[in-house]
Formats: C-alpha cells, structure tokens, sequence
C-alpha cells in the first residue's frame, strides 16, 4: 500500500504540468534601499513584486529545468529523483550541480532553515506548497504557480513571460521541436514509416501506459511516431492501466519498458509478456524506473530522451 501510494504521488507530480496563472509584467520599480529593479508580477495569490534580475533563486515548484533554460542558476531546489530524494535526476545533475537539494517538489513542506540559509532573492514555489507561503514570503519575494493539466511547452512560455524572457524560451522550444522532429524522421527512414512504439511503466504487476504524457508524448507528439493498435487513451491526467491481458492487446513493433528491478523480475517471469511477438523477436528496451518515469515530463529531460531513443533503437539491430 505504502509503494502504491508512493507511485500515484510521483504519478501525479509528474502528468500534471506547471504553469504560471495571469503572469504580467506591467511595471518597473528601483527598490533605493537595495539598489535593485523590482518588476511586478501576478501569480495565483495577486500580484507580487520580484527582483528584476534575480541572483539567488530557490524553486521548490520543480521547474528548475525551465528556469535553467532561461539563463538562471537555482542555489536551491526541489527537482530531485522521484525515487530518490537525495539526489538529482541524472538529465539534471550538470546543469543543478551546485544546487541544494531541499526536497520533492510534490511535498507540501520543507525545511524553512534550510531555505533561510541560502539567503534567497526569490522563492518559487507551487501550490502543493502553499501552506507554507506565509512563512516563505518573510524570507524573500515568493511566486506560487498552479499545478494544471497543460502543454509542456505552455509552462516554458509561461515561465519565460514571467522573467521577461519570452524570445529565449521561444527559440528554445523551436530548436527542440526542429530537434524532435529531425530525431523522429530518422527513426522512421531507419525502421519504416509505420512502425509502431509502445511505452509503459511497470509497477506492481499493473502497466501505466504512456499516451499523452511523458515519454509517450516524446514518442507520438514530439517525434511523430506511430502508436500501435490497441493502444488505451489517456483521457485526463492519469495515466491508462492495463493488466497483463490488455497488455497482450497492444500490438506493438518495439517496446520501452520502464521498471525497477524488483518488477523487471516479475515481468520476465510472466508467461504472457513472454508470448507477445515483441519481446520474443528482441524488440524490448528495458530502461531503469529512475530517471526514465519523469524524464518525460522535463523539458531538459525531454531534450535529452531525443538522442537516447533513437541510441537506443539503433542498439536493438
């Protein structure tokens, strides 16, 4: 029970996308005590008056990747592995290196001392963390943004619209989709225009499977490749679950499969992913729970998966 509770946690922080409500930048202030631009800003609470440039940022809402792509360095952070809090997702660990890690960005608290300790100028933070507002805003100018079921790319945007930053996040998210794009094309002129690829999770003999979240949406919106027949819809934000019967139902040419070891285990013992004609022509990919569940649900991470499939397709042959 504690494991499934664990795994609708990470589940949920991960489909549902960040985006910044009714951001605006219509005023620029000088604050003369500090010597510093102010800009204002309206997030989910009102309006709220930020450094213009900020230099110490924590981000507790875990969208330290798009801020990364906006040119800031995060000195705090929340975008730790969902499966060890301790650490940074791999796809991360470069560019938060330097980072302290204070948590998970789906906890509603974390430590307030070791937040004040890192002297901040701007505090980021979602709802999941609104309790903890109050507390925050005596510490430094603090954003609260909106947990929604959104376009990955509309959270870019709207983060760059909250920086001033709209043609950088703009000329990012062309360059990846011209990326994606590229990566998808060649997959297809290596293994045909109709093949199909399948991507799920296993956990607890159930398969959480990727349609249009995560590394799913990589696959189908990002790099236009095919779903196969069979396949359930994802119809809100949660993922669709399948047994090991609906599994046998979706017939795909390639699988990803998505596990710890523990349930990598069990799935090999089963007679009936042992019949599917994917995994015995060869055509499995067997990828680590951690980082692959979330990477999809990242921009950078996302960026970085490109390169990885097609890698890892081409290893299959």
């Amino acid at each position: 029970m504690k494991r499934n509770a664990m795994l609708k946690g990470i589940l949920f922080a991960c489909i549902a996308m960040l985006v910044l409500v009714g951001c605006s930048r219509p005023s620029t202030t000088t604050d003369t005590a500090k010597g510093t631009s102010t800009i204002t800003i309206t997030d989910v609470r009102g309006e709220v008056e930020i450094p213009e440039n900020p230099e110490r940022i924590v981000d507790l809402s875990g969208n330290s990747d798009i801020l990364s792509i906006l040119g800031y360095k995060v000195i705090g952070t929340a975008n730790s592995d969902a499966y060890d809090y301790t650490r940074f997702p791999s796809y991360l660990e470069d560019i938060l290196q330097g980072a302290t890690i204070l948590g998970y960005s789906m906890q509603d608290t974390m430590d307030v001392e070791a937040i004040m300790s890192l002297n901040p100028d701007l505090i980021i933070i979602s709802t999941v963390q609104e309790k903890m507002y109050d507390q925050l805003s005596n510490i430094a100018p603090t954003v609260m943004i909106q947990l929604e079921a959104l376009d990955w790319q509309e959270d870019v945007k709207a983060l760059g619209q909250v920086f001033n930053k709209v043609e950088v996040a703009d000329a990012w998210l062309a360059n990846y989709n011209i990326k994606a794009k590229e990566a998808g094309e060649k997959l297809k002129e290596i293994y045909g225009e109709n093949t199909s690829y399948l991507s799920f999770l296993a956990s607890g003999g159930q398969f959480y499977v990727f349609d249009g979240a995560g590394f799913g949406s990589v696959l189908y919106q990002d790099m236009g490749l095919n779903k196969p027949e069979g396949m359930p819809e994802q119809s809100d934000i949660s993922l669709p679950v399948v047994t090991y019967e609906g599994l046998a139902s979706i017939r795909s040419d390639y699988i990803f499969v998505l596990a710890t070891e523990e349930d990598l285990k069990v799935l090999k013992e089963n007679t009936i992913w042992n019949s599917l004609p994917a995994v015995k022509e060869g055509r499995v990919l067997q990828l680590s729970a951690s980082p692959y569940f979330i990477q999809g649900y990242s921009s950078i991470g996302r960026e970085v998966l490109l390169d990885e499939i097609v890698e890892m397709l081409n290893e299959t042959n």
